[in-house]
């Protein structure tokens, strides 16, 4: 097994962290056995064909390209604006309802060394009973943003006030929606017990006026880089890249300790984590959680109080990170530059890497954690 860390930082002022101004120069991933900075590649030289090909065309007429997966969906699909749930990762909260619908998942430390996780859902107006639905921490919003997504939540500590607060941050509320909009199930107890129904979120969307449909004066209309389905991104073209058939997060996530195993046979990442002994699965679908790509995003983080709530740098540029997908991985360098502004993934030659179609798996992790990949 080989581990792969990140330098902590030496702090920033915390008054950099949520405004989406503050910036610090980038950490590099060392191994255990050997520092060293990550040697880029001169010879690679050609990006991943993005030429379209027979088996790229629409299977029916009226289907477009998903922004959140590439896959191919129905026209107002394609134009529906993705909803953002806060959802709950400790053992009371399991197993979640739906949750192998989200096109994108983010996982990312909270206080009392658990994660929370939060799902985005790019077609949501017909799922029923998803969740369940926890408070929001503020720093996901700022990664909700950049999907132009309707941000789901159960209230939240008074950090979360300022971008709350803001006119443009378009969120529903369970704690002070009216009645109708959320649900609580008898199957276990409170506070871990919230759900909501997608036609009853839409519903309140329009009561709120909120826009449905992408607002492409907000956010880039594509977020991705695909590669085609023909021409598959399968990092062979990295003279660097590493094997990666599991990738464990267990010292980055203290308590879930998520990890992941790939399956040669679909080409799949499929999640397990501690809370559920095991495999991560949908209890809605009774499916395991999956994905054709995995980033791990390392980012600067300060603690905020005795209590231990904690706050990350959102906004930044060339900061370290992974991408692995079919396998395999390469070291990448992201950097977001404004609160609506898509968080981009470069590779060490500065081009931007090409995602494969299917759903994705972002880890914030806390610079000075580690994780690690067997081959």
């Amino acid at each position: 097994m080989k581990k792969l860390s990140v330098l902590l930082l030496i702090a920033l002022s915390s008054a950099l962290l949520m405004t989406g101004c503050g910036k610090e120069e980038a950490s590099t991933p060392v191994e255990d056995t050997v520092v060293e900075t990550p040697v880029v590649d001169d010879t690679v030289t050609e990006d991943v064909t993005t030429e379209e090909t027979s088996e790229d065309l629409p299977p029916e007429e009226g289907m477009v390209r998903s922004r959140l997966t590439n896959e191919w969906v129905d026209g107002e699909v394609g134009a529906l604006r993705p909803i953002a749930v806060m959802i709950p990762n400790d053992k009371g909260a399991l197993p979640h309802y739906n949750i192998s619908h989200a096109d994108v998942l983010y996982e990312c430390m909270v206080e009392g060394s658990m994660t929370r996780l939060m799902a985005v859902f790019g077609d949501w107006t017909d799922l029923e009973r998803v969740g369940n639905v926890r408070s929001c921490r503020d720093y996901y919003v700022y990664w909700a943003f950049e999907w132009d997504a309707i941000y789901i939540h159960c209230g939240g500590p008074f950090y979360i006030d300022d971008v709350i607060g803001r006119k443009d941050t378009q969120n529903i509320n369970e704690q002070v929606s009216p009645g109708g909009v959320f649900f609580r199930s008898n199957d276990r107890k409170a506070p871990q017990n919230l759900y909501f129904d997608g036609n009853d979120i839409y519903d309140e969307a329009n009561r709120l006026n909120y826009p449905l449909e992408i607002r492409t004066d907000k956010v880039d209309a594509a977020h991705f880089q695909f590669a085609t389905e023909s021409a598959p991104n399968t990092l062979e073209q990295y003279s660097d890249s590493v094997t990666a058939k599991k990738i464990d997060l267990a010292n980055a996530y203290p308590i879930t300790k998520t990890w992941f195993e790939y399956n040669e046979e679909d080409g799949l990442y499929y999640r397990f984590q501690a809370p559920s002994n095991g495999a991560h699965i949908d209890a809605a679908t009774d499916s395991q959680l999956a994905f054709k790509n995995v980033l791990i995003q390392f980012t600067y983080y300060e603690t905020r109080d005795a209590k231990g709530y904690l706050a990350f740098q959102c906004i930044d540029d060339t900061r370290d990170g992974w991408y692995f997908t079919n396998g395999k991985g390469i070291h990448v360098n992201w950097e977001k530059s404004s609160d609506y502004g898509t968080t981009r993934y470069y590779d060490d030659n500065g081009n931007e890497i090409q995602l494969n179609t299917g759903k994705t798996m972002i880890c914030i992790v806390q610079d000075g954690k580690t994780f690690a990949y067997e081959d």
